[in-house]
């Protein structure tokens, strides 16, 4: 057994963290990670209080593990959200978040026994996180899905490493027990996977996005930063395509487009997203166009990984996926992640036989 301050703290078996993906990290796939042995987060950032609720009562009745929320400080009702984690303070266990809580409700979660571990993609941002009482920062490196950074996970891993005194995990780039054990050399405490979790059989993504995932290669997957005016790792389908190829009539034909999505799903009028949007621009140099498209960015997401259409929605992905060709339930997946590091760990003098 693979024993390290994080299995200590999370009281999981394997050092393995199933991140919180937004409308995959669902109860069903946070129950099936938990029962195999890692830990898993629940995707709490795209729910409503009401929904969070929810979601964290039938996941208590699907898992005897305890487990974890993420959430975001800005989302809606994100004060009530809180409250909700802290009254189910008996099975969460840790927070995870990227922009975050101030050190007040840090402190809330710490006087609760909740772990906060932030995900953070520089040095600094740790630095930051560490100096607000976090108890432990998830390292996502370039290679990361969805919003990345260009620093690779090699590189970045050692230099937080050499700058927090707090445990580390590793994310980006991470997919099998080969993995594992070079986080551990690393000096990292565990790994945190995404994008391998979505690729498993108890994932809720439909069949078609699945097809996808699996089909493509590297070679298949890009970095855009025409979805919403931040880097974001992607499969390259057609839709990400006619992004990325797509000048300003036709940005602001999507972007109509995009806005009349966001109004059938949310019951917005025109008011509330262009509002949405204008907030958008205020926190940088986005044309209105673009920010319409990012304000809706996520009902494109959603269209691919719930509705299924592989073709005209977003699908964010690590560039791991390049190399993943099987879908193995969780059991299965991390059975072999367990074995195959300690293996390695054997072979390099890290743990006794």
């Amino acid at each position: 057994m693979i024993n390290t301050p994080l299995t200590e703290a999370l009281g999981c078996r394997i050092p393995v963290i199933q991140t919180a993906m937004g409308w995959v990290a669902k109860p069903g796939l946070v129950a099936a990670t938990s029962n195999a042995g890692a830990f898993g987060f629940l995707a709490a950032a795209v729910m409503a209080p009401k929904e969070m609720a929810e979601e964290i009562a039938r996941l208590r009745d699907l898992t005897p593990h305890q487990f974890g929320v993420n959430f975001h400080s800005f989302q809606p009702g994100a004060a009530e959200i809180v409250e909700i984690i802290l009254s189910n303070k008996d099975r969460v266990r840790a927070v995870s978040f990227g922009r975050g809580p101030d050190a007040k409700m840090i402190g809330r979660f710490k006087d609760a026994g909740i772990l906060c571990i932030p995900t953070i993609g520089a040095v600094k941002h740790a630095q930051k996180m560490e100096q607000l009482g976090c108890d432990m920062v998830t390292v996502q490196g370039g290679e990361g899905g969805g919003h990345t950074g260009a620093v690779p996970t090699t590189v970045l891993l050692p230099q937080v490493l050499d700058t927090v005194k707090i445990p580390v995990v590793a994310a980006g780039g991470f997919a099998d027990g080969r993995g594992l054990a070079a986080a551990l050399a690393f000096g990292a405490v565990g790994i945190a996977m995404g994008t391998r979790f979505l690729m498993t059989a108890e994932s809720p993504v439909p069949a078609a996005p699945k097809a996808a995932y699996v089909k493509a290669g590297t070679s298949d997957i890009a970095v855009s930063t025409k979805v919403d005016g931040i880097p974001q790792r992607m499969i390259l389908n057609p839709l990400l395509k006619r992004i990325e190829g797509s000048g300003t009539l036709a940005m602001w034909a999507r972007a109509m487009e995009a806005g009349m999505e966001m109004k059938r799903q949310t019951g917005m009028g025109w008011g509330d997203v262009l509002r949405t949007a204008k907030s958008m621009t205020s926190h940088g140099e986005m044309p209105l166009a673009q920010a319409m498209m990012a304000a809706a960015a996520p009902m494109m997401i959603q269209r691919a990984v719930v509705s299924g259409d592989a073709e005209n929605g977003l699908m964010a992905t690590g560039v791991v996926a390049g190399r993943i060709k099987d879908l193995p339930s969780c059991t299965d997946l991390l059975a072999g992640i367990e074995a195959e590091a300690e293996a390695r760990l054997k072979a390099m003098g890290m743990l006794s036989s």
